[in-house]
């Protein structure tokens, strides 16, 4: 066999290999990097109100969320997170995007906490993963500090649903569709 095509063949080879390496790093970077943004996100609502720590652990699993979106009338968001099944130990890697209309302005970057109250309403999130609503209000977040309460709200049957903003501000009443599913990339 001719040697610059046997050097071909190794080189092709080795580049294949060391592509999966690299993507396969990466991927453990992206989930450890998600991690540690839950896990932030996790003490800065216990901090706010220390009564969802026990709600968290008692829950058969949670999703945190960071998202980033802009709105004049109309906007968008998306984001990143992962929902934690307390009993396989398990995390789902997810995504966000959210679409909206109304009276509304703003840019924001936001934290979400999703306490799920039964193993099912967990895993028909994971699996079908929409929610759709309807709301008003508005928050400001100084740039390196979070606002808002942790207060809940029942959009998501079978859970509650919790919002900090940081570094935005968002005023107006719109009505919104998000939708979450799994991430292909990172599962």
């Amino acid at each position: 066999m001719n040697p610059i095509r046997i050097l071909t063949s190794a080189a092709l080879v080795m580049s294949l290999a060391t592509g999966n390496s690299f993507a396969a790093d990466d991927k453990a970077k992206k989930q450890g990097e998600i991690r540690k943004v839950t896990q932030s996100s996790l003490q800065k609502f216990y901090k706010i109100d220390p009564s969802l720590k026990t709600q968290v652990d008692k829950a058969p699993g949670y999703g945190v969320f960071t998202t980033y979106g802009l709105s004049f009338l109309i906007g968008g968001a998306g984001g990143k997170g992962l929902v934690h099944d307390r009993a396989t130990k398990k995390d789902s890697f997810m995504s966000m995007a959210q679409a909206s209309a109304g009276v509304q302005i703003g840019a924001s970057e936001s934290e979400t906490l999703i306490v799920f109250k039964t193993a099912k309403s967990m895993h028909d999130f994971v699996s079908s993963g929409w929610e759709l609503g309807a709301g008003g209000g508005a928050s400001a977040g100084a740039q390196g500090k979070t606002s808002g309460s942790a207060t809940s709200e029942s959009v998501i049957t079978g859970a509650l649903y919790y919002t900090l903003t940081k570094n935005g501000l968002q005023a107006g009443g719109a009505m919104a569709g998000t939708k979450f599913w799994k991430d292909g990339a990172l599962n």
